[in-house]
This record gives C-alpha cells, structure tokens and sequence, in this order.
C-alpha cells in the first residue's frame, strides 16, 4: 500500500465511497490522510514514551482514522482532516488514559505542586518562585525540579485533554450541540483563556509555541535562548497551575 496525496481526495471520491463503500477506495483515502495520526502520535510522545509502545498508539489512531472515513459526511460542510484530526487525537487519549499506567504518587504530587504555585499567587499576589514552591513543599528546588519531570506526562495529558474538549467547536457529522453543550464549551474557551493569562510570560509563550505553533520543546528552546531541560521545566510548571486553576473542567 502505498501513500496518497491529500489533494487527490476530491468530492467525486467521497461521493463515490459513500456509495460503494469499496475496501481498495477506503484505503487509498486513509492512506491520503495518515500523517493525520502520526502527528498526533507525536504530538502525544511526551506523555506514553516509555509506559506503551508506539504501534499501539499508531494502531489505535488508524482504527480512528478508519472509523472517519466510515461516517463522514462532506455534505455537512465540514472538512475531513478538520473532522478526522480531532477524533484521532481524542482516540487516542482516551487510548492512553485506559491503561491508568499513571501512579497514584504521580496524581498526588502534581495537584500538590500545581495547587502550591496558584495558592502562593493567590496570597502574594505575585508569580510564585521555583524557590518559595519548594520551601512551601518542605523540599530543595532540585528535589522540585526532579519532580516537576515525573509529573510532566500526566500533566500533558491532563491539558491535552483539555484542549481536546475545547477543540470540538464544530457539527460533527452525526450530531448537532445542544445549547448547554455550546454553553459549556464556551465556558470552557474563556475559563482556559483566563487561566493562561494567570501565567508568567516564559510560560505563556511556552504554552503558546508548543500546543498552538505545534514547536518541538529543543525548537522552543532555540527560539527562547534556554536549554531544552528548561523549557521542560516551564512546561510542565505551566500545566500544573493550569491543572489547578481548571480543576472542575479536568476528568480524573
């Protein structure tokens, strides 16, 4: 099987595929559109690297992909890789979230130093030091250090989450948002927005090249003059508070 290119996949070929529903058309279509879930195998390296293997992720993203493909609809005026891209990623997650490889220390420790850096905010009304964090932790800012790594992945997934639900502000093909859903999301939208702002300017802009320009951690790196250990730390200091700050919207 070999790869297509995107733009072959013309509206003649959906309409087509919808009728005869042939297995060879289908997989010239997934084949046209797989980078949509290596990206988002990528995209979620930092979470399962290590814990599971990355076919199983790929495996789990072409069933989604397959399943796209299936139930889309061009008529609704929605585009596929739009459609597609959200629904892989979303499989995916919850891919990753059902095997609970993340420990239950891991839980803990993350509510507990995310809660830590919004709690002294709140009360100096400054951003919190990595320094006054680990004091108010009873532990030396590399012990935090150490552990703002351990706790990174669950962090990512929490905040991809997120976005994950943010990110369906579209008709799918089978369902059309109540008001209430549309309310939520627009909830959703301003209480994330908020919570961004909350956040030092280096982890702002970190947030803002890692998930909205799609920058690898060593490019962000590259871009703010630091090394990649310490975007890494920005990161995953970034989402923790995120984590605090949107706790009601975050599935545990």
């Amino acid at each position: 099987m070999y790869k297509t290119d995107a733009r072959t996949i013309t509206a003649e070929t959906w309409e087509e595929y919808q009728r005869t529903h042939d297995t060879e058309m289908r997989n010239e279509i997934l084949m046209a559109y797989i980078d949509i879930v290596t990206f988002s195998a990528r995209r979620l390296n930092a979470v399962y690297n290590g814990m599971m293997q990355t076919g199983d992720i790929i495996n789990q993203g072409v069933l989604s992909l397959i399943e796209c493909i299936d139930r889309y609809d061009p008529s609704r005026g929605i585009q596929f890789d739009t459609f597609a891209s959200i629904r892989v990623r979303g499989a995916i997650i919850d891919y990753i979230r059902k095997q609970d490889w993340v420990p239950r220390r891991v839980r803990k420790k993350s509510k507990e130093i995310g809660d830590a850096y919004c709690e002294l905010q709140n009360k100096t009304g400054r951003q919190a030091s990595d320094t006054e964090v680990a004091e108010y932790l009873g532990m030396d800012v590399d012990e935090l250090n150490k552990t703002l790594g351990e706790v990174n992945s669950a962090a990512v997934l929490y905040f991809e989450d997120l976005l994950q639900n943010n990110a369906e502000n579209f008709e799918e093909p089978d369902k059309t948002p109540t008001p209430e859903q549309k309310f939520q999301k627009t909830e959703l939208r301003e209480q994330m927005a908020a919570a961004i702002d909350r956040l030092d300017e280096k982890e702002k802009t970190v947030i803002s090249l890692y998930y909205y320009e799609n920058l690898k951690l060593k490019e962000i790196a590259l871009v703010m003059n630091v090394t990649a250990s310490r975007v890494s730390q920005l990161h995953s200091r970034a989402l923790l508070k995120l984590q605090s700050m949107l706790g009601d919207y975050v599935k545990d």
